[in-house]
């Protein structure tokens, strides 16, 4: 079993929990209210800023020129491919601005840039996993249910379980999964922890958004 696949195996109960959260299903069944994803979109449009940033302080670290490479690419899809997506949710949404950075949005971009910062470029990278693979996980699962005819949300469930966003997270996790083989055991050991920190917060957001948990 390689780094990656252990790694998902430690936050099976935290996936579990977020597919039976009800932002998870009402999003699913097109019966989410209308204020609470305007609220998640707001602050994922402000974390993806944030993201981007911290993607690309990985690229910068990165030893081999092609993870550098595809880590700047991540962050300039973070940063401008996927807002140019949020923007059209704003107007779609009626949404009227992005806002402040609430408490979960603010501690979680807090905890990857400063790991990309002060951490090894090896953990940093695995800070910044589950928010590729978390999301792609549950695009697949929200695309398996069966849908209905009308669902608004289906443009952000399609982005999510589509085949390009799949590439680019297969990209991700081989990275990784490389940069594991190739440390020592305790920066492994840190790569782990980081992992569970990162889903946990992936969790924290949409329940954020369900609560429309504010300062």
């Amino acid at each position: 079993m390689n780094w990656s696949e252990n790694a998902w195996k430690s936050i099976d109960n935290i996936y579990n929990d977020i597919i039976e959260m009800p932002f998870i299903k009402e999003l699913s069944d097109g019966s989410l209210e209308k204020e609470k994803f305007q609220f998640y979109i707001a602050q994922d449009s402000l974390y993806l800023e944030h993201f981007g940033r911290a993607l690309a302080m990985i690229g910068s670290k990165a030893q081999q020129v092609e993870d550098a490479l595809t880590y700047m690419r991540f962050a300039e899809n973070a940063i401008v491919v996927e807002n140019a997506l949020h923007e059209s949710y704003f107007k779609e949404f009626e949404i009227s601005g992005k806002g402040i950075l609430e408490p979960v949005c603010h501690h979680y971009i807090h905890f990857l840039k400063s790991t990309a910062a002060f951490e090894p470029v090896e953990v940093a990278m695995a800070a910044t996993l589950p928010c590729f693979w978390i999301y792609k996980e549950v695009g697949d699962y929200i695309l398996n249910l069966e849908q209905t005819s009308e669902n608004p949300f289906q443009s952000w469930i399609e982005t999510y379980g589509g085949e390009d966003f799949a590439i680019a997270v297969k990209t991700a996790i081989e990275i990784c999964n490389k940069a594991a083989e190739n440390t020592t055991l305790e920066i492994r050991n840190r790569m782990n922890e980081a992992f569970v920190t990162a889903s946990r917060l992936e969790f924290q957001f949409w329940q954020a958004a369900y609560d429309l948990k504010v300062w």
